[in-house]
């Protein structure tokens, strides 16, 4: 025996009586459900289970809380809960503002998906009702921005039609003469969701009965998945939230850039063109000052016998960026070896001049192989990083007893 789905005929119904068929302890590891819940089945629910893209309802039998629905292979629907339910008539609810959050979302998709389909010639091979974002996957031709545009304005002009959403029963050839969107692959009578004018769908989900009830549509985004063409929306109450978060922002934005928030793509696009020229600039002063600061080292480093000059140093408080331009300073000159780190982040630079007899890199990976890190390069240049930056100098005494 089968659980009845109330909410197949009367989705805004939101608690009902049944009666407990069966109440044991339940346990689900993988989950993170320990010991201490029940799985109750009745002989009919209220309770959404996870399907199809959209997250099961929470809410009480009696007095256990709800914690998870799951639909069996038995098409019976199982209730997670977090105390004992003796079995007998039992008094049930849903937490309404997460089943009308999921309505609103889920009718919004099969709103969206129609539109994509009829207008741009992009059917939706997949769904999911996140907690904050939903997304459908498009197959085909990169959707431009102006398909994006264009498919939310259409969505949205048929919410403010409120157009009605119908439940209708009926065979999969019925559907499919019906001009159903996306044709399944099922015997007996199988449910479906109807957005008059626009779409017809097999669905098992909670829906809205007109589609002014779901509120809006608004995009965030979208992305390439494989494939695939994902996309991001909002509906209702969450596009309302992310709205007021878009508006609070740009005002924090242009407040902070003492401008109008009309004016902030010119105020933005100025500022990136100011961090360029800056960042230009201190590379400049850098690489000037890597030149200073390496002729002073080697003016004070005594030659050894072969006539090499040893430069071993440990840089604090400088830009990381600035390694580079301190090595490749030294080793510029001839008979020059490079041996610099960084002591915050244990980061390390070998170089040299050209010397067939000498390999930067071989130097690296004995230090690496003995204190940990990652790194490579040439024979001429190396650089790596420690695992431990504590390790620093004990890493340059070992390069230079290498040398």
């Amino acid at each position: 025996m089968s659980t009845r789905r109330l909410y197949y005929d009367d989705q805004f119904q939101d608690n009902f009586t049944a009666n407990v068929l069966s109440s044991r302890p339940f346990a689900d590891p993988v989950a993170g459900y320990g010991n201490s819940l029940w799985g109750v089945i009745l002989d009919q629910t209220q309770l959404y289970p996870t399907s199809g893209g959209q997250p099961n309802d929470l809410g009480k039998l009696g007095d256990a809380n709800v914690v998870d629905v799951r639909e069996l292979d038995n098409e019976d629907i199982l209730h997670i809960v977090d105390r004992p339910v003796d079995t007998g008539r039992i008094d049930g609810c849903i937490h309404w503002p997460r089943r009308f959050d999921h309505m609103q979302q889920h009718t919004g998709q099969h709103l969206l998906s129609a539109v994509f389909q009829e207008r741009f010639g992009l059917p939706t091979v997949s769904f999911h009702l996140g907690e904050s974002v939903s997304t459908i996957d498009l197959r085909g031709h990169q959707p431009s921005l102006q398909a994006l545009e264009g498919a939310a304005r259409a969505a949205n002009a048929i919410i403010f039609e409120d157009r009605e959403v119908t439940v209708r029963y009926g065979t999969a050839d019925q559907f499919a003469r019906m001009g159903v969107r996306k044709q399944v692959e099922r015997s007996g009578i199988l449910r479906a969701i109807e957005i008059a004018g626009i779409d017809l769908q097999p669905c098992g989900g909670t829906h809205v009965r007109h589609t002014g009830q779901i509120g809006m549509i608004l995009l965030r985004g979208y992305s390439k998945i494989r494939q695939d063409w994902r996309v991001e929306f909002v509906c209702g109450g969450r596009a309302e939230t992310a709205a007021r978060k878009d508006f609070e922002l740009l005002t924090l934005t242009s407040d902070a850039l003492k401008c109008a928030p009309s004016d902030l793509e010119s105020s933005v696009g100025r500022l990136l063109k100011e961090r360029e020229a800056a960042s230009k600039n201190i590379k400049d002063l850098l690489s000037r000052l890597a030149e200073l600061e390496a002729a002073r080292a080697l003016s004070s480093a005594k030659r050894r016998p072969d006539g090499t000059r040893l430069v071993s140093a440990i840089l604090d408080d400088v830009a990381p960026e600035y390694l580079q331009f301190y090595a490749t300073a030294l080793s510029r000159s001839e008979k020059v070896v490079a041996l610099v780190a960084l002591q915050e982040t244990g980061a390390l630079l070998f170089a040299h001049n050209p010397d067939p007899a000498r390999d930067m890199n071989a130097v690296l990976r004995k230090v690496l192989d003995q204190f940990g890190g990652k790194g490579g390069g040439t024979k001429d240049f190396a650089r790596g990083a420690l695992r431990d930056p504590a390790n620093t100098q004990a890493a340059l005494e070992l390069a230079q007893s290498l040398i």
